[in-house]
């Protein structure tokens, strides 16, 4: 941090903190002219409001959070470059590469660097064996996407690795969100076959909608909206989506020239009403104007295969169950 943001931070946080005190003290003043117990003059509804001071109890626990506030500050970091006295750091601090945690875990020996990182491993080679049991047939090949899928066991492990490490994007429901898939309704990007989803959670995804303006202009992208939008049978400007069918060309070559789109690129089907970015004529406008490009993570070198496995048939059951 540059010495301009580390005086900027330390500036504002204590500057906070002072203000917190002196709002305190101005509101333990008696500036009303009015004797502390004695009516304000003011009644309403057979209530009258006293002239009574702030409860001691929260003046003093407000005093001992600032107290605290500013011995936490003098011994953590919090203030700008200033490390604390205690000399305390984040174990990941430094770390910019996948490679380099791993590398921070194996020199882990309990009492530095990364000890999140290690007490995670240690409870991967403890519960791995489960996992593995539960993954794998007697012949030690792992079973299908599809055979696990209707295994109560593999299910209920499957989705508490799902809530851990899935849900943040795609809903504890698995039912998504604006730019995140909905892994319940059958509609798969990349393909809803086992195999297809254990692809995508391995190696991630990488939307490839590239922007149009410069192309198509403002006019042909409101002519190429409405027609994609009549695609799933919206009512539109039948003049401009017949001109937009003309542009549609320029999409074809992902969506296909019926508009049903292609796993093997990832392109959507824009003939079944949904999706991903939203169906207003302002969210595929946008689509078309600046495109899109968003990332599904790959998990692979995070989970391993044996946890994505598992994972990969509680997604599959979801669209399957539905």
């Amino acid at each position: 941090m540059s010495t301009f943001w580390s005086v900027w931070v330390t500036v504002i946080t204590l500057g906070s903190i002072l203000g917190c005190y002196l709002l305190l003290r101005a509101c333990n003043k008696n500036t009303t002219g009015v004797k502390e117990g004695e009516s304000m003059g003011h009644e309403f509804d057979g209530i009258e409001e006293l002239n009574n001071p702030l409860p001691k109890w929260w003046s003093y626990m407000f005093i001992i959070t600032i107290i605290f506030s500013l011995i936490y500050l003098a011994a953590y970091p919090g203030l700008g470059n200033w490390q604390g006295f205690l000399g305390w750091k984040s174990s990941e601090m430094g770390i910019k590469t996948i490679a380099e945690g791993q590398e921070r875990v194996a020199a882990y020996d309990g009492t530095v660097a990364n000890q999140y990182q290690g007490e995670v491993e240690k409870a991967d080679q403890r519960f791995g064996e489960v996992f593995r049991k539960v993954a794998y047939n007697e012949s030690g090949e792992y079973r299908s996407v599809e055979e696990l899928s209707v295994d109560p066991d593999a299910i209920k492990i499957g989705q508490r690795l799902f809530l851990q490490n899935c849900s943040q994007c795609h809903g504890s429901a698995a039912r998504g969100g604006k730019g995140f898939p909905n892994l319940t309704d059958g509609d798969w990007l990349y393909g809803g076959s086992g195999e297809a989803i254990k692809a995508s959670l391995m190696h991630g995804r990488q939307g490839q909608m590239p922007a149009w303006e410069a192309v198509l202009g403002d006019d042909g992208i409101k002519e190429v909206t409405a027609y994609v939008l009549s695609l799933s049978g919206r009512k539109v400007n039948d003049i401009d989506a017949a001109a937009g069918k003309n542009q549609f060309a320029v999409c074809a070559a992902c969506h296909g020239a019926d508009g049903t789109g292609s796993e093997a690129v990832g392109a959507p089907n824009l003939t079944n009403g949904i999706w991903l970015y939203g169906g207003s004529r302002r969210a595929v406008e946008d689509t078309l104007r600046y495109g899109r490009n968003g990332v599904m993570p790959a998990w692979k070198d995070i989970l391993g295969e044996d946890k994505i496995q598992l994972i990969s048939a509680y997604v599959y059951q979801l669209s399957k169950s539905e």
